[in-house]
């Protein structure tokens, strides 16, 4: 489930660069936290 946000908002992070330079920057700040919880859970789960 935590794949599919980070590639739904990886889509929309690309869809905002195309289209406007507001929604980009949202898009870009959810990008961010889906890259920290992804990498918070990948590291959880190697312990």
């Amino acid at each position: 489930m935590l794949w599919k946000l980070a590639v739904v908002l990886l889509i929309l992070w690309v869809l905002g660069l195309v289209s406007s330079y507001t929604v980009g920057g949202l898009i870009h700040i959810l990008l961010v936290v889906a890259l920290v919880v992804l990498l918070i859970n990948f590291l959880q789960g190697r312990r």
